[in-house]
């Protein structure tokens, strides 16, 4: 797609034989936590949070998922189905892990990794209402958010929603590619997408050089009749 902003100009790839994975497999995994060598922490020494704010947010993204009147909603990038636990019955996770995966379903949740998800029941055209992806865009270069973005919105049905999310600076903290507005406006609108709606949550734009929960939320329409190829 020329002049998307922020784009990676590489050299088109080779056509993948089939069991390279697909860009839709390269969901970015959590960073492990450092392994702890000294006595276990109190519960008094763990740092709380001054406001609610400060959070990491995960009720703020079934606030945007409602605010479209989301349905059942494929949660691309779930992790361990925080916000999965809140949507509508039929929900189902996409994991970047099995591990990820299995805590979701020790939950009672739906969730696969991506491979086991396409070959699952789960997978039919037009099955959900609303596809979510959340502080993942951001891991990904233009390339692999284009091969995502193709690769599961054909699981959500014509009018559909589509909710995109990621981090502000002060979340950001350097992890993966800065994705503002303007970049997640040139994604929605190259995979033919009607964007509705663009604003910060939970609080207005300057706060996000500062609050690590504040992040950039658009909200976008799959049209009502599929674009041919």
């Amino acid at each position: 797609m020329p002049g998307m902003p922020g784009r990676t100009e590489t050299p088109a790839a080779p056509t993948a034989p089939a069991a390279r994975r697909t860009p839709a497999t390269r969901l970015a995994a959590d960073a492990a936590p450092p392994v702890r060598t000294g006595p276990p922490a109190r519960a008094q020494d763990a740092p709380r949070p001054l406001l609610p704010w400060l959070r990491p947010p995960r009720a703020p993204y079934r606030r945007a998922l409602r605010r479209i009147g989301a349905g059942r909603v494929l949660d691309i990038g779930c992790g361990t189905g925080d916000t999965l636990a809140g949507c509508a019955p039929g929900s189902v996770g996409i994991a970047h892990d099995a591990h990820s995966a299995d805590i979701c379903r020790a939950r009672g949740l739906t969730a696969y990794t991506a491979d086991a998800f396409l070959t699952s029941a789960h997978a039919r055209p037009g099955g959900f209402d609303t596809l979510l992806s959340a502080q993942v865009l951001q891991h990904l270069d233009d390339e692999q958010v284009e091969g995502l973005l193709r690769a599961y919105l054909p699981y959500v049905r014509p009018g559909g929603g589509v909710v995109l999310i990621t981090p502000q600076e002060a979340g950001h903290r350097g992890a993966g590619r800065f994705t503002d507005f303007t970049l997640l406006r040139a994604y929605a609108e190259s995979a033919g997408l009607s964007v509705r709606r663009t604003y910060s949550f939970p609080l207005p734009r300057p706060a996000g050089k500062v609050l690590g929960a504040n992040a950039f939320v658009l909200a976008a329409r799959v049209p009502t009749e599929r674009l041919p190829g």
